[in-house]
């Protein structure tokens, strides 16, 4: 079973957001409620050329299953992007959406019913070898090195390493990456998923 992402708006968790991200000192990016619903829209379809093969490759390297029929992923004006509520910024290109939104999922993958449990084993041993990584690192490591297979298979170069690129600002991501180019993802992806428990 493949999960239809489903794209909302909330005005609330909106003005929530440019309160927040005031929080951290940065001037959120102020759209309104029509140009956030317009570009929802333009989401939604530009979205379905990639869904099915996205979410299928997802589940199959990882071996882990998606749960969910549906997903709501909220998009507001601006926000730092996250899994769970699944939120996501308005991007002006349309590709770094995309890329963001795939981050995320696999996070969602990670932490939907049972497959935490299911990866109990997988995760130990991201912890024990990469033990002197942080906590934010090691979530990081096989997630990025699943994220390079899918720039790998589906899209280009390019655009991972516009991603490296973009998490050089942050040292947990940036190791990460760093980790996952040095031991190859394919052997991380590899020892990660071998120790998943298949149900």
């Amino acid at each position: 079973m493949l999960p239809k992402i489903i794209f909302k708006y909330s005005y609330v968790y909106d003005q929530n957001w440019q309160i927040w991200l005031q929080a951290y000192n940065k001037s959120p990016r102020k759209l309104s409620y029509k140009k956030v619903r317009n570009y929802i829209k333009i989401m939604e379809q530009f979205w379905k050329k990639y869904e099915k093969n996205i979410l299928r490759e997802l589940s199959k390297i990882t071996n882990l299953k998606w749960k969910e029929k549906k997903i709501i992923c909220y998009v507001v004006g601006d926000c730092r992007a996250f899994s769970d509520p699944l939120t996501l910024p308005v991007c002006k290109d349309k590709s770094l959406f995309i890329d963001i939104l795939t981050h995320e999922l696999i996070h969602q993958l990670f932490t939907q019913e049972s497959n935490y449990e299911n990866a109990r084993k997988a995760w130990k041993y991201i912890y024990n070898k990469y033990k002197k990584e942080s906590r934010l690192t090691n979530v990081h490591i096989p997630l990025s090195a699943i994220h390079w297979h899918v720039y790998t298979k589906l899209f280009n170069e390019k655009r991972l390493h516009r991603d490296i690129d973009r998490s050089s600002f942050r040292s947990d991501y940036k190791k990460a990456w760093e980790i996952v180019k040095k031991d190859g993802y394919v052997n991380i992806i590899e020892a990660f998923s071998s120790r998943i428990i298949k149900r």
